[in-house]
């Protein structure tokens, strides 16, 4: 097998996981509707899927440092057809948690999984070349999945689009059982040691602040789209809100794999730092999306999606610049964590400490934006998330520039 074939069998797995992840975040608003959950079980929907990620995290880099990481995705796999196959059968809050939660699990191994066999197969000085290249594949699943979400839910319900999901991710797992090799690398759990290393610590200054960011602000543009104007959102149908989602999708799959290699060239740091400062900066601006619209005359109504609002087109346009400014920072801070794992003999407990280091932020922030939306006002939870996000690069930069001197940004 070649390392061309084990690459597009790993972007097959990232496109399967991102189009189940983004189908969720699609249809979240809907199930708010429909279950009519308290202001706790809303950040709980999404808690859910994070505490079981978490959870996950440290077995999977386990299994996947001392064994075969191949057979690790195929049981991350695996839970995964299984976690899809539940939700149509979900008609309480609590329900759709534990259906949630199956999916971080298997989300979280996918994740894991792929990122760690890409990063060991890449040659030197091109992992966030590969990288980006396999979140291009994962941001396609997302453009597609949304768009697809939203109109089989409108035509067919809820049946349908899951059962699609199941499909799909049993595609992903035949196509790393036949086509991807085993890995044979064995090594030890690395885990403590990438949890003291310099360069990884200065990347958590950033990480776990920034989870707030990108965890309330990719979860409630959805909502703020698609729920009730007596909950603070605009009411768009499931198809609009599918529109908004895939354009953050879009425009982050177009530019990963070009960021990926000019950050390669020209520095990581100074990438995962304009990404993130900017980042903060065009989520401030979303609660102005109607404003904006009203300020320009743009129409409300647009064909097949139906009335709508002015705010349509700016908020889709924001949510074009989040992708953007995202794919900045993302493949350059990965291939950062897979150079330090490479170095040290541990690629997947390198991807761990990544994941769980995001993990707090992301279990407290859909709680505290739930209580935000409900208590405050919808706007607030882009204010919190925009915030955290400007915090994260400017902790990032002090930390990198008083600890790896001036050069760092250019040198990382």
């Amino acid at each position: 097998m070649t390392d061309r074939g084990a690459f597009y069998s790993l972007y097959l797995t990232r496109f399967a996981a991102g189009f189940g992840l983004v189908t969720l975040l699609t249809l979240l608003p809907t199930y708010i509707d429909l279950l009519e959950p308290s202001a706790l079980m809303i950040g709980l929907f999404t808690t859910g899927l994070t505490l079981a990620q978490t959870a996950a995290i440290l077995p999977y880099a386990y299994g996947g440092d001392r064994g075969d990481m191949r057979l690790v995705l195929l049981v991350a796999l695996a839970v995964g057809v299984v976690g899809y196959a539940a939700f149509p059968f979900v008609s309480t809050g609590p329900q759709f948690v534990l259906a949630r939660g199956a999916q971080g699990v298997a989300a979280t191994g996918t994740g894991l999984m792929t990122l760690a066999l890409v990063g060991q197969l890449s040659p030197a000085g091109e992992t966030a070349n590969h990288i980006g290249r396999a979140n291009a594949a994962r941001f396609a699943a997302s453009v597609g999945g949304t768009l697809t979400a939203g109109a089989l839910y409108q035509a067919f319900g809820f049946d349908v689009v899951f059962g699609l999901l199941v499909g799909l991710t049993l595609l992903a797992f035949a196509g790393v059982a036949l086509f991807c090799p085993s890995d044979d690398t064995r090594s030890e759990f690395a885990f403590l040691e990438m949890a003291v290393n310099r360069r990884l610590l200065t990347l958590t200054s950033f990480r776990a602040p920034y989870a707030v960011a990108v965890t309330l602000v990719r979860t409630w543009v959805p909502i703020y789209a698609g729920v009730s104007a007596a909950r603070g959102g605009l009411a768009y149908a499931a198809l609009a809100v599918s529109v908004v989602i895939a354009a953050e999708k879009a425009t982050n799959m177009v530019c990963q794999p070009y960021t990926g290699r000019l950050s390669d060239r020209f520095g990581r740091a100074s990438f995962v730092f304009a990404g993130g400062a900017a980042y903060g900066l065009v989520a401030l601006a979303v609660p102005f999306a109607p404003a904006a619209g009203a300020a320009a005359g743009l129409p409300a109504s647009y064909g097949p999606l139906g009335d709508l609002s002015a705010a349509f087109l700016p908020l889709v346009g924001l949510n074009g610049l989040l992708g953007v400014a995202d794919s900045f920072r993302e493949p350059a801070s990965m291939a950062l964590f897979a150079d330090e794992g490479a170095d040290s003999g541990g690629v997947a407990s390198s991807f761990g400490l990544r994941e769980l280091v995001w993990r707090p932020g992301s279990v407290v922030a859909p709680v505290v934006g739930g209580f935000l939306m409900v208590d405050v006002s919808m706007a607030s939870v882009f204010y919190v998330g925009g915030g955290a996000a400007v915090l994260a690069a400017g902790l990032f930069l002090g930390v990198l520039l008083a600890g790896h001197g001036t050069g760092a940004l250019r040198a990382w």
